[in-house]
């Protein structure tokens, strides 16, 4: 069907103007729009004329920017709050990108790891890694395989590492035991002495000498399907 040749009103501004100028480029009534929507034939008649509704519910919006290929904020009022203005502001020196790296880290009974490459990355906000005390740290992304951290670490779950050389702490690390890269909680326990120890009761804690683990880094952060 093809929409009449008539010009918009005057006082037709914003997301209204431009859907029946996108309208009447692409040859389409405003009846089989709102058909297209799942509505009744006069609902986008009524948008534009009459301004009822008073704007475009976000689900038809969307519909209406696939149909006409253009950006779906060229159909909302300028006002209207959006998810996706006040990110699309950011410059790039507001977020950081972390590398996720091709390797597991064992909480079990531990692996070899393979390559160190990243094959992606998670970027984060820099306010929200300042907020966590992260704004200096050297992090990297790797997955945890094993479930001798459950149920603070489950297999599956990516762990955010934070390389930063600095004095040794206890707490939950990614070390390297011969060829074996795990995630552990790691304590002292005597001059020169650490052990590695499992959230999971069922996997005994590991008692070795200091110098024979290597600590890559701490575990500052969990993400994981709920």
């Amino acid at each position: 069907m093809v929409h009449s040749s008539s010009s918009p009103r005057e006082s037709l501004a914003g997301p209204r103007a431009r859907l029946l100028q996108l309208s009447q480029a692409r040859g389409a009534s405003l009846a089989a729009l709102s058909e297209l929507l799942g509505r009744n034939p006069s609902y986008l008649q009524q948008f534009i004329r009459k301004g009822s509704p008073r704007k475009l519910e976000e689900q038809d919006r969307a519909t209406l920017a696939r149909f006409f290929g253009v950006n779906e904020s060229e159909l909302r009022e300028t006002q209207e709050k959006s998810y996706e203005n006040p990110l699309g502001r950011r410059g790039a020196d507001e977020w950081v990108d972390v590398p996720r790296l091709d390797l597991g880290a064992a909480a079990g009974a531990g692996r070899v790891p393979g390559g160190e490459a990243a094959f992606d990355t998670f970027r984060f906000s820099r306010r929200w890694l300042e907020e966590q005390g992260l704004a200096r740290a050297e992090l990297s992304a790797i997955r945890v395989e094993g479930d001798s951290m459950e149920p603070l670490l489950n297999d599956g779950d990516e762990i955010l590492v934070d390389r930063s050389p600095r004095p040794f702490r206890d707490g939950i690390h990614v070390v390297r035991l011969g060829d074996t890269l795990m995630v552990k909680r790691v304590a002292s326990v005597g001059p020169g002495r650490v052990a590695l120890l499992s959230q999971n009761f069922a996997y005994p804690p590991v008692e070795v000498a200091a110098e024979e683990v290597a600590i890559i880094g701490r575990v500052v952060w969990k993400g994981g399907r709920v």
